[in-house]
């Protein structure tokens, strides 16, 4: 394939980019090359303005608290009320390490309200409630690796 190139700028390489932003629902990435860093990136298309969390220190896994997650049986209709993950990366039930969880099993909740966020390239992903209702299980632990399509809380 033949890229233009000018002044030294790969033109395509930044269009490849967009295009892997678009084909996985990424806002950003960024990719280094020898002594060229590039990074593309575009805003985030939101219904409800989500204020942006607290920035996070990923050195080691850390809990929120101290308490293990209680396993809560879930209905049988879970996949029908699960908020599916929409990305590969990391899970995280709270703003920061020593902050308290976005949501608990029992919490009502409104449609647009972050129940938590996923860290994709590092890049920290607010995740919204796609209905108002009553949160019934939280199906992932804090600081768990999540695949694309994978449940993650149960709204119903």
């Amino acid at each position: 394939m033949a890229t233009k190139k000018n002044d030294g700028f790969d033109q395509q390489l930044v269009r490849d980019l967009a295009g892997i932003l678009n084909d996985t629902n990424l806002t950003e990435i960024e990719v280094e090359l020898g002594d060229l860093k590039v990074r593309v990136s575009r805003q985030a298309q939101a219904v409800h303005a989500i204020a942006a969390p607290a920035p996070m220190q990923v050195a080691a896994p850390v809990t929120v608290n101290s308490a293990p997650v209680a396993a809560v049986p879930a209905p049988a209709d879970v996949s029908k009320n699960a908020v599916p993950s929409p990305m590969v990366g990391t899970a995280y039930l709270a703003p920061s390490p020593d902050a308290k969880p976005f949501i608990e099993v029992g919490d009502t909740v409104k449609e647009g309200q972050t129940l938590l966020i996923i860290e994709a390239m590092k890049t920290m992903n607010q995740i919204p409630s796609p209905r108002s209702g009553k949160v019934t299980a939280i199906l992932v632990e804090d600081a768990q690796p999540v695949e694309y399509g994978m449940p993650l809380v149960v709204v119903e």
